[in-house]
């Protein structure tokens, strides 16, 4: 068996010109347009005018919506070959937008084409693969979070339709989607992951509320594009059930374990423009005559940073390398790895950019501070890192078994007479 760690020529050409487009045409949005829901925005007629023809080239370069196959516009692409992108993609908070790849909408299109009626693919999936809406996706809630165990909000059938009560919180994007997909008991008598469905509920019905609008943690109070839902009496059709009633949380994998991948591998875009910040500060700043790259502590945070970012960057790789492979059960480890490695890289190497800029970098004139504050949502965001800790621990105990009687197997003294016995040294005086 051999190993490779090269990229074929021809999809490296398509990563080259993908970084020179990001570089030279995206990321400008960044800078003119800040706000973290502007690319989420279909209503604004200046933005449309500016994205639609990034998003026309892209196209053309047959780059769009990497993730779904032929027959829903994209090319179908495996997990390493997106992996490669989103590690260009991540630079950049317009990019996965211009390349139709945005989170939660590649994640939704993704489970209305796996369980979608051919009605409500025309109807919802249609234009979101267009890029002409953004949806939402409508999960936690306020006393619960993300644990199924607290979810309240329920449904239930009334004749032709399903009646939704009950609330949602952080539910992103949920003031700017066309459409929502929520999570709702519809069995409280079976355990909840057979107990839960799937909705697709347009923003227009009556009986959807946003209560208020949350954002995160350096935006003013009442500022931000994450929403808290109420639902009371809220219709919509029988057929706007997503797949069969109780399959909610099968739904839910199908979406989340490539969505971590490509959130793990953009995390390696930030933290690696995070370490070439800390490099070209070291090189270019002096302290005390000396230049700070010359600092032994200094080049300990370059270096540390350097490996770190390294180790993280194989380990998605080799995950998304199990994923195209068909390993499940371990794929299914190696995400969860990837997952508590994300926010501890992304933490650690702009926590020393951060150091290494001094009060330039606690400034909002760099955007060191952005990313750090994002740290703490990568270890909140589709899932807790303590929940993924649980996951590996379980998986790899799985692997293992008790051993018998006082001492390990590891135990010297039993080594030394097993050894003794196999080499046939039974009769011989220890030395």
């Amino acid at each position: 068996m051999g190993w490779d760690f090269c990229t074929e020529p021809e999809f490296q050409e398509k990563l080259d010109w993908m970084d020179n487009f990001v570089r030279e045409r995206v990321e400008p949005l960044d800078i003119a347009f800040p706000d973290p829901a502007a690319p989420y925005d279909r209503r604004d007629p200046r933005l449309r005018a500016l994205t639609q023809p990034l998003k026309e080239e892209v196209k053309r370069r047959g780059l769009w919506a990497c993730h779904l196959g032929p027959e829903l516009g994209g090319p179908g692409y495996g997990q390493i070959k997106l992996a490669l992108m989103n590690e260009i993609l991540g630079r950049s908070q317009w990019a996965p937008t211009i390349f139709g790849c945005q989170a939660p909408d590649s994640g939704n299109a993704e489970i209305l084409a796996a369980y979608g009626t051919e009605e409500q693919k025309q109807r919802y999936l249609a234009p979101l693969l267009a890029g002409d809406i953004v949806s939402c996706f409508a999960m936690t809630e306020p006393q619960g979070g993300s644990d199924p165990s607290g979810f309240r909000c329920r449904a239930f059938r009334d004749g032709d339709q399903w009646v939704l009560e009950g609330e949602k919180y952080f539910a992103s994007h949920a003031d700017l989607a066309a459409f929502l997909i929520v999570m709702a008991v519809t069995n409280r008598d079976v355990p909840i992951h057979r107990g839960a469905s799937m909705f697709l509920v347009p923003a227009d019905t009556p009986g959807l509320t946003i209560v208020r609008r949350a954002g995160l943690g350096t935006e003013a109070l009442g500022v931000g594009h994450h929403c808290l839902l109420r639902f009371e009496n809220c219709r919509v059709p029988a057929d706007h059930l997503l797949g069969q009633e109780g399959e909610g949380f099968a739904i839910a994998q199908t979406r989340l374990g490539g969505g971590r991948i490509h959130h793990a591998m953009r995390t390696v875009a930030v933290a690696k423009k995070a370490l070439q910040m800390m490099c070209e500060r070291a090189l270019s700043r002096k302290v005390q005559g000396e230049s700070l790259a010359s600092k032994q502590l200094v080049q300990e945070m370059i270096a540390d940073s350097f490996v770190q970012l390294e180790q993280f960057r194989l380990l998605v790789l080799y995950t998304a390398w199990h994923i195209d492979q068909g390993h499940l059960d371990r794929a299914r480890l190696l995400i969860a790895a990837a997952k508590i490695q994300m926010a501890e890289v992304l933490h650690d190497v702009v926590r020393r950019a951060i150091q290494l800029h001094g009060a330039l970098g606690c400034s909002n004139e760099l955007p060191l501070m952005r990313w750090w504050l994002a740290v703490p949502v990568m270890g909140i965001a589709d899932g807790p890192t303590e929940v993924h800790k649980v996951t590996v621990a379980r998986q790899l105990l799985k692997q293992y078994t008790a051993y018998v009687g006082p001492w390990p197997p590891e135990f010297l003294p039993l080594q030394l007479e097993h050894a003794r016995r196999r080499l046939g040294l039974d009769g011989e005086t220890p030395s």
